[in-house]
């Protein structure tokens, strides 16, 4: 199916099952323990051993030697494979570093072995029996001793330094983020078995095809013999985009056993191994009228990167979220060695936010403006970078306004509040992310027994993905959710988009809409009716007065039908498709030690057609929450000697816990977008995120008129700068 112009009505929009709050289909296996994840998959590949790995203790240098007598010799080992025993594999498209193979060192826990055996503890043991000989190199670590490279701007409108220059009201401040980790619950893990020469790998896996195409590469295989499943995922926020060297050792410890492996990462390999959000470094200018309308608007970012990564571009959105006529966007990427820096939720606008709307703030003080007006004023309904192009939908201005009447919005003057110990303090941001769409496939078929089954390589990582897809199913066929079994994570399905960017429930939805659109089409041809016509609905086809059951059309095998959402070029070059929010928070700060308790939060989002408000809700508050973190909390500390990231475990980084949340409430605006796909709904996951950390720390200052420009907001950054008590 080709969506080539706006969606007009269609069956979908009769929201009989579609848009209400339907509880997830998948709940009951996750809270009672029999979701089948990754690692503890026992229903599968027949006699597994355990792989357990090894990772370089150095930053940048060679490995001059190994010795693994000792290791080989240790109760239970089965098989040790070496990073010297090949070359560096291929490296995928989507991986920055090579996953494995080599003598060459470029971060420290680069995976350099795996050692299996009978079991987890004995294959843990000889890992540390391994003696490894390095040559190691000095390695760059330090953001802020970096050179900024020159980097061409990504928009340069207008004659920025000669408006900013005559600006009456002008800002020029420097804001720094610090590199994330994603922390989520479930581990990389994976279980490998070679049979025939072929390769299936159990694993956590946000996209099922990009694995499949990444595995069949690195270990050079045919494609087609490689088979991915990955059905539940504990956790990815973008960890889990990209081939990991989990999978990759898992195979070939299993090659090398001649019986099937698992590998789960050890929870430090996981921001050292893996991927993290990068630091960001970031200017922003801001010139403005004394009407408060901005005149110019400049963003220059520097991030983290190795050799031929993209870091964190912490630019995107100021491109396009405010109506400033002169822009400078540049965005820079220092090369280092350190671990991956790669996507992380809302890459690129998570990050740029939490400094943008902190700017933003203290721009609508220099004009003496209240800073929900101060964005009113600013909002546009064309693209800033592109005026050409439109926004297909844009309704921030209708979130700021509903959510300063719901908040109850006073705009109180730093410092004016106090309620005994503590300095009680409002804070608001706004909220952008873009709303991609992507190809998308699903299969579609319908049982004797009035069931649809839907089978796609979908995955659902939390989200709610089984959910909302079994009720586009529902709706679209006329029957109740209970008749829908849905079958996601498995490369034997129709290609869909995966999860990622907040592109899923969008496009997902989209093609498993083309699936049953070719389904009615099947049935309208085989009751010799117009498909337009016919009437699905509780359980069976109408066509005018006369009636079939849907199960007694597969009353002699079951249908299929198969089909794809592919997006026409419209919806990229005529319009801009996104989604904004307003986030609202009131902290309070105890004025004699500093600590920083939130009270409450709002977030009022536009995104399109909200496809369950649960799980959207969910997604929500979800983003809030470790906005919650990245303002007050998150961070990556580098011991600069070793060259790592040093409280890479659950109990050093610090995330948020239910004691540090407070009451959370979310407003859908509820308004359609035909631009965006057949069902006119967009992603919402991680505008969650975006804009929250800014908002907190807006809050503290109203409270304590400090501004605090360097995250995460802790007690050093501000202690001694708080009012006298």
């Amino acid at each position: 199916m080709k969506f080539d112009r706006p969606a007009e009505a269609n069956v979908a929009d009769r929201s009989v099952v579609l848009g209400k709050p339907h509880s997830r289909v998948d709940g009951p296996l996750k809270t009672t323990g029999t979701a089948p994840y990754a690692y503890e998959r026992q229903d599968v590949a027949e006699g597994q051993l355990y792989g357990y790995p090894l990772g370089a203790a150095i930053p940048k240098g060679r490995i001059l030697s190994m010795e693994i007598g000792a290791a080989r010799a240790a109760p239970g080992v089965r098989a040790i494979v070496t990073t010297l025993e090949m070359e560096a594999l291929p490296k995928d498209k989507h991986n920055v570093n090579h996953l494995f193979g080599g003598a060459e060192i470029v971060h420290y826990h680069q995976a350099i072995a795996v050692v299996v055996a009978d079991t987890f503890e004995q294959a843990r043991a000889a890992v540390g029996l391994i003696e490894v000989e390095y040559e190691a190199e000095k390695a760059t670590l330090d953001l802020s001793e970096v050179t900024p490279p020159e980097a061409e701007p990504e928009a340069d409108t207008g004659d920025f330094d000669a408006t900013f220059a005559a600006a009456p009201v002008t800002l020029d401040e420097t804001y720094t983020t610090p590199a994330h980790t994603h922390a989520m619950m479930e581990p990389h893990a994976s279980i490998a078995e070679w049979t025939d020469g072929k390769l299936t790998v159990w694993t956590s896996s946000q996209m099922i095809k990009w694995w499949r195409d990444a595995l069949a590469k690195t270990l050079s295989v045919d494609v087609e013999n490689v088979r991915v499943e990955s059905p539940f995922i504990g956790g990815g926020f973008g960890g889990k985009l990209f081939l990991r060297a989990d999978a990759v050792l898992a195979a070939l410890g299993a090659k090398a056993a001649g019986r099937p492996v698992k590998v789960a990462l050890p929870r430090p390999f996981m921001p050292n191994n893996t991927t993290h959000r990068a630091q960001t470094i970031q200017r922003i200018r801001l010139a403005a009228g004394t009407d408060g309308r901005l005149m110019a608007l400049g963003h220059d970012n520097l991030s983290n990167t190795p050799p031929g990564g993209d870091g964190e571009d912490s630019t995107i959105q100021s491109l396009s979220f405010y109506g400033a006529p002169s822009l400078l966007i540049v965005n820079r990427v220092a090369e280092m060695e350190m671990p991956e820096s790669n996507s992380m939720r809302a890459p690129g606008d998570a990050a740029g936010q939490m400094a943008l709307e902190i700017a933003m703030d203290e721009m609508a003080e220099r004009l003496g403006m209240d800073p929900v007006e101060f964005r009113i004023v600013n909002d546009t309904q064309v693209v800033p970078s592109n005026p050409d192009q439109k926004f297909s939908r844009r309704n921030f201005v209708d979130c700021l306004r509903h959510g300063a009447k719901e908040f109850g919005w006073t705009n109180p003057a730093p410092k004016s509040r106090r309620e005994g110990h503590w300095l009680i303090g409002q804070g608001m941001a706004g909220a952008y992310r873009g709303s991609p769409a992507t190809t998308s496939g699903a299969r579609v078929r319908l049982q004797a027994d009035g069931r649809v089954i839907v089978e796609t390589d979908m995955t659902d990582i939390g989200t709610g993905s089984y959910t909302i897809l079994a009720q586009t199913a529902a709706e679209m066929m006329g029957l109740p959710i209970e008749k829908m079994e849905v079958r996601l994570g498995d490369s034997r399905f129709p290609v869909s988009s995966g999860s990622g960017g907040q592109f899923g429930a969008a496009s997902s939805t989209a093609g498993l809409y083309a699936a049953c659109v070719a389904l009615r089409a099947q049935i309208a041809k085989r009751l010799q009716a117009d498909a337009d016509t016919l009437d699905f609905r509780d359980g069976e086809v109408w066509d005018g007065a006369r009636s079939v059951t849907l199960a007694s059309l597969a009353s002699d095998g079951e249908l299929v039908a198969e089909d794809k959402i592919e997006f026409g070029k419209f919806r990229d070059k005529e319009y801009e498709l996104a989604t904004f929010a307003a986030h609202f928070v009131e902290t309070a700060v105890n004025a004699y030690t500093g600590e920083v308790r939130l009270r409450r939060m709002l977030a009022v989002c536009d995104a399109g057609r909200i496809l369950n408000p649960i799980t959207a809700r969910s997604q929500v508050i979800g983003g809030m929450v470790m906005g919650v973190g990245a303002a007050l909390m998150e961070h990556l500390e580098v011991d600069a000697e070793r060259a790592f990231f040093a409280n890479h475990d659950l109990a050093t980084y610090e995330v948020p816990v239910h004691l540090d949340i407070p009451e959370q409430t979310v407003i859908f605006m509820q308004q359609d977008d035909p631009c965006s796909t057949p069902l006119k709904a967009k992603g919402v996951g991680e505008l969650g995120l975006c804009g929250v950390a800014a908002a907190v720390a807006n809050a503290i200052y109203n409270a304590t008129g400090v501004r605090v420009r360097d995250y995460p907001i802790t007690l050093d950054r501000y202690l001694d700068r708080l009012p006298e008590v």
